[in-house]
């Protein structure tokens, strides 16, 4: 009689299984490590190419640097950052798609960027759909207003320059005013908050003129501008048009003390401008005065050792736009560390949470009901000065 063979070929299943489970068992600390291990994947959109490559490429060089620095010295909470960083060349369309691939494909735990207004506001949906930590580079107001839980932003807002702005030039017993400002997306902006901070002010907008980006010439808006009884002008915009705004200006021997806004906050404004930049006048981080900051001064360090840094690795003179993304990644990674990881939702809340960090362009202090954390204190005034910044005080 011949033996059932099934009991022989369970046991054998059996003990196949049982020591299928012995082996697995024996791998999970070693799964537990990796998983630990993980690297924290930071995506990054910014316009290292393009009209607006004067903001992202300090941006850019500036966020590989600095993860290169904290990897090589550990990383955070036992993990290396992974940056995954995309150039939208100055195209929201672009920034869209790239914002789709950071989430759907490269499965990213938080996201910086845009570079520009109009990036940003092309991202932001995208990352609220997805819950998915957005912090912005850009400073329009309408980034972060009203509030969307899953968006920050950390540069000085258009409202805030124009409060700075305007402030200024009442002091010194200007009434009549005129704006110049760009149709892109943060001039634009900041045309609507300029307006309304003058009504609010009781100064008077007698000429409110507008340019486009990539214009070559502004001399019939400030020829209008100049037989106005505007007793002084602001510019309002990015991008390269500003500096011809000032040799346009001097070419005309225009009279009216000329501002500008953060959005001029570089060297690289002064060197495209030239000479016709001497004398001008516009709220900047500190930042760009930092080594004239007084020893007491909390920013002086963070500031002066950025600047170091930077301008000793990229071998380029230090921006304001790249001092944004210093102060993002930095944000970042302290709000990491209290959320004790990368679960979107505590890292989300982390950041919401931020009080009193001292960066470069300010000092933070975000609430539920203020996803920038900067006020107008964070501005100083600077005037061009011999081919520098000079603070005005």
């Amino acid at each position: 009689m011949k033996l059932d063979p099934q009991p022989t070929s369970r046991l054998r299943i059996g003990r196949r299984a049982a020591t299928a489970w012995l082996a697995g068992a024996a791998l999970l600390p070693l799964a537990s490590t990796a998983l630990a291990a993980d690297p924290i994947k930071i995506g990054a959109v910014v316009s290292a190419t393009g009209p607006a490559s004067f903001l992202g490429d300090p941006q850019q060089k500036t966020l590989e640097m600095y993860v290169k620095q904290i990897n090589a010295a550990g990383g955070v909470l036992g993990r290396k950052i992974e940056l995954v960083l995309y150039d939208d060349a100055s195209d929201a369309n672009k920034a869209n798609a790239f914002t789709r691939r950071l989430i759907m494909q490269d499965e990213v735990d938080v996201i910086l960027g845009a570079s520009t207004t109009g990036s940003t506001m092309a991202m932001a949906p995208q990352a609220e759909a997805a819950k998915v930590p957005l912090v912005s580079l850009a400073a329009a107001s309408v980034i972060v207003e009203p509030v969307k839980p899953y968006v920050f932003k950390m540069p000085h807002s258009d409202r805030m320059a124009a409060q700075k702005v305007l402030a200024e030039m009442k002091a010194r017993g200007f009434s009549q005013v005129a704006l110049l400002s760009d149709t892109g997306g943060f001039g634009k902006s900041g045309r609507t908050e300029t307006l309304k901070l003058a009504e609010s002010m009781g100064m008077k907008m007698v000429e409110d003129q507008t340019y486009g980006e990539k214009d070559t010439d502004i001399t019939p808006q400030l020829t209008k501008i100049k037989s106005s009884p505007a007793q002084a002008i602001l510019v309002f915009g990015t991008g390269q048009a500003p500096a011809i705004v000032a040799r346009n200006y001097q070419q005309l021997a225009m009279k009216q003390p000329l501002y500008t806004t953060h959005g001029q906050a570089s060297t690289e404004f002064i060197r495209i401008a030239g000479k016709s930049s001497e004398g001008i006048r516009m709220p900047s981080p500190a930042l760009l005065i930092a080594s004239a900051l007084p020893a007491a001064d909390p920013q002086k360090k963070v500031s002066v050792d950025y600047a170091k840094e930077f301008e000793t690795q990229a071998k380029l003179d230090v921006s304001t736009f790249g001092g944004y993304a210093h102060d993002a990644l930095f944000m970042v990674v302290d709000a990491v560390k209290r959320a004790g990881g990368t679960d979107k939702q505590k890292l989300r809340d982390a950041i919401e949470a931020t009080k009193g960090f001292v960066g470069v362009s300010g000092i933070y202090t975000m609430s539920p009901t203020d996803h920038m954390g900067l006020d107008v204190s964070a501005f100083r005034m600077v005037e061009v000065q011999g081919g520098a910044f000079k603070e005005v005080r």
